[in-house]
Order: C-alpha cells, then sequence, then structure tokens
C-alpha cells in the first residue's frame, strides 16, 4: 500500500469513472486501474463495484476510502507544519458555508479575499449542516461557516458574529404589521413561513417560538421553502409572516424594509463560525481566513456580549 494508490482511490470515488479519474490523477486509465486491484489484492477486498455505472465503492469500499482521506490529510499536514514553521502561508483551504448564510455573507468575503492578494486560493462549496459534518470527518473540506454551537467531538468552533432574528411580516397581516416590535408568540398567530427541514435555521425558529410541540397545526406548516430569499418572495405576494436573519437585511429594497420588526424584550441571535477539525495545524491560514470573514461581517455583528441571546439549534 502506497500513498498513490491512496489518491487513486479517493480519485475513483469523486468522479465515480475510472478514465474521468485517471485523467484528473495525470495517469493512463489502465495504470490507475492496474494500482487499485494491486491494492484490492493486497487488502483482500473489493473497493469498487465496477459492475454498476456510474462506479460505486462497496460498504467495506467507503470505509477504506474514507480512512484513506483522513491518511492523506495526515501525510499533507506533514508539509504544512513545515510551511508554517518556515513562516510560509499558501495553498488551498476548501471552505463550506450553509445555504442561509453564503447570500449575505460570500460576495463581500470574496472581494475582501480578492483585495488581500494572499497565495491562498479557497474553494467554497454551498452544504448544510448534516453535509459539513461529514465533509469534515472525511476530509472532503477544511472548514465552514455555519450556526453554532453544534457541541460535537472533534470539532473545534471559532465564533465570527451574532446576527438577530427577525420577523418579515406581510402588510396584509394588518395587526401584526401595526405594530412596531413583535413577541415570540406573534410568530403562532399568523401563517409562519419557514425553510425545510435539512436546514439548522429553521430549527431555531422552532425554538425560538416553541413551535416543537405544536407540529401538527398544519396553519403554520402549509410550506417549507428551500430559501430566506424565496420565503422573503412569498411573504410579500402572501399573507403571513417569516423570520430572517439580520445580515439580509443589505439584501432589501427600501420597500421591502418596512416590512422587518425586531423582537420585544429578548434579543433571539444566532452565532455564526467558522469550524474546523480538531487536527487541523494551520494556524496562520485560518487566522487569515478568521480574519477575512470579520472584516467582510459589520462590527455592529461582532459583539460577543450577544452571546447569551443565541437559540439552540
Amino acid at each position: 500500500m502506497n500513498i498513490q494508490q491512496l489518491e487513486y482511490i479517493i480519485a475513483v470515488d469523486n468522479y465515480r469513472h475510472f478514465s474521468k479519474a485517471a485523467e484528473a490523477s495525470f495517469v493512463t486509465q489502465p495504470t490507475l486501474s492496474m494500482m487499485i486491484q494491486k491494492l484490492e489484492d493486497e487488502l483482500g477486498v473489493k473497493i469498487f463495484d465496477r459492475s454498476q455505472l456510474p462506479v460505486q465503492p462497496t460498504e467495506i469500499g467507503t470505509r477504506v476510502i474514507n480512512q484513506a482521506r483522513l491518511a492523506l490529510a495526515q501525510v499533507n499536514q506533514i508539509k504544512e507544519i513545515i510551511q508554517e514553521e518556515k513562516g510560509i502561508v499558501k495553498g488551498v483551504f476548501r471552505l463550506a458555508i450553509i445555504p442561509t448564510i453564503s447570500p449575505y455573507l460570500l460576495p463581500k468575503l470574496m472581494q475582501v479575499h480578492r483585495d488581500n492578494n494572499y497565495d491562498i486560493r479557497i474553494v467554497i462549496s454551498e452544504l448544510t449542516t448534516g453535509q459539513i459534518l461529514k465533509g469534515l470527518a472525511n476530509d472532503s473540506i477544511d472548514g465552514a461557516i455555519l450556526a453554532t454551537p453544534l457541541k460535537e467531538q472533534g470539532i473545534i468552533e471559532h465564533p465570527i458574529y451574532y446576527e438577530q432574528f427577525l420577523a418579515y411580516v406581510s402588510p396584509r397581516e394588518k395587526a401584526l404589521y401595526a405594530k412596531t416590535s413583535l413577541e415570540e408568540s406573534d410568530l403562532t398567530t399568523a401563517r409562519l413561513w419557514l425553510l425545510d427541514e435539512v436546514h439548522c435555521f429553521r430549527t431555531q425558529i422552532l425554538h425560538l417560538c416553541n413551535l416543537k410541540k405544536r407540529r401538527n397545526n398544519q396553519s403554520i406548516f402549509s410550506y417549507e421553502a428551500g430559501s430566506i430569499d424565496t420565503l422573503i418572495n412569498i411573504v410579500d405576494q402572501n399573507e403571513g409572516l417569516t423570520v430572517i436573519p439580520e445580515m439580509a437585511l443589505s439584501n432589501l429594497s427600501e420597500t421591502q424594509r418596512k416590512n422587518v420588526r425586531p423582537f420585544r424584550n429578548n434579543t433571539p441571535v444566532r452565532e455564526v463560525s467558522l469550524i474546523t477539525r480538531k487536527e487541523f495545524f494551520r494556524e496562520r491560514l485560518l487566522n487569515i481566513i478568521i480574519d477575512e470573514i470579520k472584516t467582510a461581517v459589520p462590527r455592529s455583528l461582532q459583539d460577543e456580549s450577544m452571546k447569551k441571546y443565541v437559540v439552540p439549534l
């Protein structure tokens, strides 16, 4: 078993096609296939089911590939430790971000990173929290921006900012619209439009208005959308209300901003952090990414005293 063989099985898993994996690995398909076959012979198991198209890993193959990803990550960290010691900060940072944050943070973050002109390439993917945790576990991503606290073993959370939850109310909801601020209980008095169940933002809203015990109320759960922008458009065209994060204000028109209401008394917020595996050792690079995210976020959202108002996930 050697590093090259591990790289090849990861490539096939990524592309689910031997020819494409060979091309990406800059070798011929026969060479790649032969090296993988040798590894399978050595281990005494089949890593891939070649009878399926696209190629699929076997059950034991999936476990071998996941371990191969971790092993290669450890090997690469040796090089990164040397670079860090020499003060060299460069390379690739594979960054995931959840969909309820990316539209509001990414454009500014990309601008900040471009202006800084570091020798760092950020490869960005939009994933749900569940997909992110799997990606960190199998080393397909280096870090992620998402809502915390997760309280996951093996994960380090680096809190970046705290943003308020705000109600977005249709003018057709005359009683609610007339208020300058809302109580959390107001969320149960009208049709509440929510994100679908894969989003942790939805879970926080359920906690916020204590709806977990009222899931059978069909007037509340009449529709589940895939994005906050969709929810806003639904409220614009219909009755009801939804809940949006504070960063979404920057994408609203002047007319839409008139539909926004803060919550009275308690100030519900979500904590947004950059998370990494505990084994991530590129400290200088990580600090650069954190600083860039903070630069992309308004200073008013970086008040650590707001942590006490964080709504659970």
